[in-house]
């Protein structure tokens, strides 16, 4: 989403707009930063800060939300998130209100977090203040409506994510100076680009890519990005017991992160849910042939043409962009207690990986089908869609 906001940010700039970002939290190791017209609440972690800290910053963010948007006139919000979107929704402030949710959120809800059970409470109550809520996919909105017990239907309006495509190709062309991470792409390479976290369920992809080793012992798994430390220690400690600690390897958070995607053979998520992950298109853009589990129904309309495909028999189904796997969510999220188990669907996993490392087919069907595959996620078509009134 921080990388959403900028491509929002900069196209708005680009036609004129006045814009301003405001992060709740800013740090100085932030990737996504939006220069002079960053705004920010709090310089400090909420991990620096005490719980009495913590309840009266979020006490507070209402009133600040109010007191910028009249400081700098601002008439459009733009929220991300449950969380901007909730704060945004109690803030008083009279400009339009657009919110984004950007998950499937029912599967979200099954964490019976203090934040989660107040955001559900908000679908019922305070988005009544919010102009427009933005889904991401067809399949977040029925979920919100049938699962959620959303109540302000009327508000709701399916818009992709906008992407820079010709940015995310000019980028993709840059090379990487590091030697090291280089020569790992020097190989068969398989990318997992993204947050660790327990919705990316990243256990599964290291599952699989063991069984992937036996007979792709030359592969490489690649990791680009950061998280929560408890999955990556969690995910650590699998690779050591495993004993393939010399085949996978973790290069944190990059500020260009689609260089090393379009030197990898594919792209892998084993998400246990998604809305349409930006990743997908990012892909998409640079070529590169995904491999991702079903978390989503919003998957289908990222990697196919057609949106009459399913995947709820537990098979392997080829789309134009790729492979779609069978779901990996169990019915409860969390890192998993068992740490030895291989699952029928991370058998699957490996072997849709096996195939598109195998058969240069995927590569050419995806390039056959990229301008069709992206037309959909047009940056100006959809940034204007953002501020229009609901119909």
């Amino acid at each position: 989403m921080e990388r959403l906001a900028l491509s929002f940010y900069n196209h708005y700039i680009s036609i004129g707009y006045e814009v301003k970002a405001m992060k709740f939290i800013a740090l100085k190791d932030d990737i996504i930063n939006f220069g002079k017209d960053e705004l920010f609440l709090k310089n400090i972690d909420f991990s620096q800060m005490s719980k009495f800290e913590r309840m009266a910053f979020y006490f507070s963010i209402p009133r600040l939300i109010k007191k910028v948007v009249k400081k700098h006139a601002i008439t459009h919000t733009i929220s991300f998130g449950d969380m901007a979107n909730f704060f945004s929704s109690l803030s008083y402030s009279q400009e339009f209100k657009v919110a984004s949710i950007h998950a499937l959120k029912s599967v979200e809800f099954t964490n019976k977090s203090f934040f989660n059970k107040i955001f559900k409470l908000s679908y019922k109550t305070t988005y009544k203040r919010l102009d427009k809520v933005v889904c991401i996919s067809k399949d977040i909105k029925e979920d919100l409506i049938s699962k959620c017990g959303f109540k302000f239907v009327n508000k709701l309006e399916v818009i992709y994510n906008p992407h820079d495509l010709k940015l995310i190709e000019k980028k993709s062309l840059e090379p990487i100076e590091n030697k090291n991470e280089l020569e790992l792409f020097g190989q068969d390479s398989i990318l997992f680009l993204g947050r660790l976290s327990i919705q990316k369920s990243p256990w599964h992809l290291i599952e699989a890519f063991n069984l992937v080793l036996e007979t792709r012992p030359n592969t490489n798994l690649i990791f680009i990005g950061d998280g929560d430390i408890h999955v990556e220690a969690f995910l650590k400690e699998k690779i050591k017991i495993l004993n393939i600690e010399n085949k996978v390897f973790f290069l944190g958070r990059k500020n260009n992160p689609y260089k090393y995607l379009a030197k990898a053979n594919l792209l892998a998520l084993s998400s246990h849910y998604e809305g349409t992950p930006n990743v997908i298109v990012e892909s998409i853009c640079v070529g590169v042939p995904i491999v991702s589990s079903f978390c989503t129904k919003g998957i289908i309309e990222l990697m196919g043409v057609s949106s009459g495909t399913t995947n709820d028999l537990g098979q392997n189904i080829d789309v134009e962009a790729g492979i779609i796997t069978p779901n990996l969510f169990q019915g409860k999220l969390g890192i998993p207690i068992d740490k030895n188990i291989i699952n029928h669907e991370e058998r699957k996993l490996s072997e849709a990986i096996i195939s598109v490392l195998l058969n240069t087919k995927y590569k050419k069907t995806l390039n056959n089908n990229k301008e069709l595959l992206l037309a959909k996620f047009n940056l100006e078509k959809v940034c204007k869609k953002y501020l229009e009134i609901n119909s």
